[in-house]
């Protein structure tokens, strides 16, 4: 018997200015991580939450994001009700960026 063959997600951008214009590397995430930046590229300002998006590691991957890979993202704490209120975080990418491959379809 075989395993299935996980799919291998990959995203690759350029990082633009505020004038966009190409003013950083190319940069390509992988993974869960490409997944996540696809979501959050998609969802523009009004960014993604755990709720929204079902994800088992949201804050692992906007800290690959953010921390080894250099994109600007926010995260707001937002109250939320039902039987286990309690706060939840929504994240928004404030990086530009233009997509130049995206091997990403599952996530759409």
């Amino acid at each position: 018997m075989t395993r299935p063959v996980k799919p291998q997600y990959s995203l690759r951008v350029q990082c633009l200015d505020d004038n966009n214009e190409v003013n950083g590397p190319q940069i390509t995430a992988y993974g869960r991580a490409a997944w996540a930046l696809k979501h959050l590229i998609d969802a523009g300002d009004r960014g993604c939450t755990p709720i929204d998006q079902p994800g088992p590691r949201w804050s692992h991957y906007t800290y690959l994001l953010r921390k080894k890979m250099g994109f600007t993202i926010e995260t707001v704490h937002e109250k939320h009700g039902g039987t286990f209120a309690g706060t939840h975080a929504r994240y928004r990418l404030h990086s530009k960026v233009e997509v130049l491959e995206d091997n990403t379809g599952a996530a759409a």
